[in-house]
């Protein structure tokens, strides 16, 4: 009896080897990172993320949450009330570049043990949790967006694509948690970024917000590295 075109690139997707489908995944996440408009477009999930940092320091430092934007220029904002200085209000600001990179980390020791559900399900809470609290039309209309893609995955989409999206989705966090940090730097020394997340935590503590900048970038390449080790340990095994 002769296989359907289905059945035909289920199984051989499902007897590619883990390697192999870590070594594509990466490869493609990285082209998105290094692209022109691919990357604007990809870059609003990196901006969800990092507001979603922001959100998740401010409710852990005790500060009360007001509200989050997200713009069509992959902008955004999070507004939480509380004390306007000292180190709740320093991690606070702190916490929103290193915040898809983290989550990558977290992601690529959940699949190292093989959790794939456990990262769509981490990934469902975010975006409901950030659902909750957007305050804008576009804001709603991303976070829309993304749970539908990530519902129609988690729901319809057989297991070998489940696998390869959440591969692809680790990698572009690890990847592109890093070069928001390096574009930050590039337009703070044209001086059009003022009022970024490093000049803020420059004016709230003693440090040069350009040394802020080192350590955002330290953050994220650290999980890069971590997370690239734990997802690449197939094809080595």
């Amino acid at each position: 009896m002769s296989s359907s075109p289905a059945e035909t690139v289920s199984d051989i997707a499902q007897s590619t080897p883990p390697g192999t489908i870590t070594l594509v995944t990466g490869g493609l996440a990285l082209l998105v990172v290094l692209s022109g408009r691919p990357w604007r477009i990809a870059r609003n999930l990196i901006t969800l993320v990092h507001e979603a940092g922001h959100a998740l320091a401010a409710v852990l430092v005790g500060r009360r949450l007001q509200g989050i934007k997200l713009h069509s220029d992959t902008s955004g904002v999070t507004v939480s009330r509380g004390k306007p200085e000292g180190p709740g209000m320093a991690f606070t600001a702190l916490a929103g570049y290193p915040a898809a990179a983290v989550l990558g980390l977290v992601f690529a020791g959940l699949l190292s043990s093989d959790l794939i559900t456990v990262v769509l399900i981490v990934m469902a809470l975010m975006l409901l949790g950030v659902l909750v609290m957007v305050r804008n039309t576009y804001g709603v209309f991303a976070v829309v967006t993304s749970s539908v893609v990530l519902g129609l995955v988690a729901l319809v989409a057989p297991s070998w694509f489940q696998a390869i999206f959440v591969y692809l989705l680790t990698w572009f966090l690890l990847f592109g948690g890093v070069r928001p940090v390096v574009e930050l730097q590039i337009k703070r020394r044209r001086g059009a970024a003022r009022d970024s997340d490093a000049d803020q935590l420059g004016r709230l503590t003693a440090v040069p917000a350009v040394l802020w900048v080192l350590v955002m970038a330290v953050l994220t390449v650290s999980c890069l590295f971590a997370g690239g080790l734990w997802l690449l340990e197939p094809t080595v095994a």
